[in-house]
């Protein structure tokens, strides 16, 4: 199974985040398939890039988007899919 998450990128006490899509076995930071955004949480307001286009695409293709990746792509603008 595939799904949409965060890997985590940012150094020590301070986050930074991509949005990938990779399998839902592989861990946390490890192999993905394709990066298709990044999210910043410290910046005032939240800083939240996501290529709306990919995301349809895999979300259309099957891939499972974890509640916090599903959150920030209504944030980002990406309607109910």
């Amino acid at each position: 199974m595939v799904k949409i998450r965060l890997t985590r990128i940012g150094a020590k006490k301070r986050p930074f985040y991509r949005v990938i899509v990779a399998d839902s076995k592989s861990r946390r930071d490890g192999p993905f398939i394709e990066i298709i955004g990044t999210y910043n949480p410290l910046t005032d307001p939240s800083e939240i890039k996501v290529d709306l286009e990919r995301a349809k695409y895999w979300l259309g293709n099957g891939a499972q988007a974890t509640t916090t990746v599903m959150r920030l792509l209504k944030k980002a603008g990406l309607e109910a899919a």
